[in-house]
């Protein structure tokens, strides 16, 4: 799907008081939809755009939807060089108490005080959703469940889940543990964008373990929709949860659906969604790398503003079929004070479709500017002080 200035319905209006530039409002086309799902989110990964929401920043029991994070924390290991993958983990009697066999829960029939290696581990979490696997990673990377989970959060606030906390390796019921549509869409892109020869097993349709071999359990991936990943989950408190994601003529969206009253609600709702989603919406290029999106004023300069810049084109997916009002803001902290350097990130392009916040694009300076005169850095003081009084 390629990008195209469709209208181009974005124009700079002008500065409030020097920290926010306003960019007018536009019209484009907003379709409603609706679910049952009591939570749900659909995002183009590309463009970072919110397609739909609905209750995404609601904190529910993530179940195995946990595993996602259990994968980013090991993917990442095998991608520096931590790990290998014929690593091999022991399956501790804890692991194969609260995750194998006799524990009634998903698991990959491991056998106590077996030895694994991380290959076979990391497919009876992702195609099997295996607790006793999931808690053999945690225990052979950190020691413990409890400081895996510790390492869990950690990443969890690097990648940016603001409303998520997690408190094992399987998602198994713990009062504290809770994650967010919009939490897990994010985590998806993440895993997807930095851990591509990984992601591929999330679409192997099936794995053999100990003679038995199960099913991938994700339904998106016999729909023909092209669905290639990623995860689902169950918990009686949570309900039936899937992160899903699926590629069409080079677009892929990523869904989200929480909270569903069975496994057939989960897979239609999600199904629903993405289908909807590569239907009703196309691309539209806001700004090209290349082009000034703001000027941020800038205090004791040689120059009164700088003009920003994002790094790539700053693309957004809009509705295609009924009206409804564009807006976007710059964002800065402001004035910025003198000197001034290329490169230096300052604020961002937020862009709302209706009431719902459908993007926002980092800015960054894009020219130096020196300290002023004396004379100069004086009026700025006065301007400011006189400003601050108004």
């Amino acid at each position: 799907m390629r990008g195209h200035r469709r209208g181009m319905p974005f124009l700079i209006r002008g500065a409030v008081l020097g920290a926010v530039l306003v960019v007018a409002a536009g019209t484009a086309s907003a379709q409603i939809f609706e679910t049952r799902a009591p939570s749900a989110i659909l995002v183009d990964m590309e463009t970072d755009t919110v397609l739909f929401q609905k209750d995404a920043d609601r904190p529910v029991p993530p179940a195995s939807l946990a595993k996602l994070m259990t994968m980013a924390i090991l993917f990442e290991a095998l991608k520096v060089g931590r790990l290998k993958p014929d690593t091999e983990f022991e399956v501790s009697e804890n692991a194969w108490r609260r995750g194998g066999a006799v524990s009634g829960g998903s698991t990959m029939f491991a056998k106590v005080h077996s030895s694994i290696a991380v290959s076979d581990l990391m497919r009876g979490v992702i195609v099997h959703s295996g607790n006793d696997a999931a808690i053999a990673i945690a225990e052979g990377m950190a020691g413990t469940e409890e400081a895996f989970a510790e390492r869990m959060n950690e990443q969890a606030r690097k990648i940016g889940l603001t409303h998520s906390v997690f408190r094992n390796s399987t998602g198994l019921p713990d009062p504290a543990q809770k994650v967010t549509a919009r939490d897990l869409a994010k985590l998806a892109a993440y895993i997807i964008r930095n851990f591509p020869e990984y992601y591929v097993i999330y679409s192997e349709p099936d794995f053999l373990w100990n003679k038995i071999r199960q099913r991938n359990r994700n339904p998106l991936l016999s729909m023909n929709i092209g669905a290639d990943g990623m995860k689902t989950g169950y918990l009686e408190e949570s309900g039936y949860g899937l992160v899903g994601s699926a590629i069409r003529d080079g677009q892929r969206l990523i869904v989200v659906v929480l909270g569903a009253k069975s496994e057939r609600e989960r897979s239609e709702e999600a199904r629903k969604l993405l289908e909807w989603g590569f239907r009703a919406f196309h691309k539209v290029t806001v700004f090209e790398a290349s082009d000034v999106v703001a000027e941020a004023r800038v205090y004791g300069g040689e120059k009164e503003t700088v003009p920003l810049k994002s790094k790539s084109p700053i693309e957004v997916m809009l509705p295609t079929d009924s009206l409804a009002k564009v807006v976007a803001k710059v964002a800065y902290a402001g004035p910025l004070p003198a000197p001034v350097r290329a490169g230096q990130p300052v604020g961002s392009l937020k862009i709302w479709i209706g009431d719902d916040l459908t993007s926002e694009t980092p800015l960054y300076t894009a020219a130096d500017v020196g300290k002023g005169s004396m004379r100069g850095r004086a009026g700025d003081a006065i301007k400011e002080l006189l400003l601050g009084w108004w």
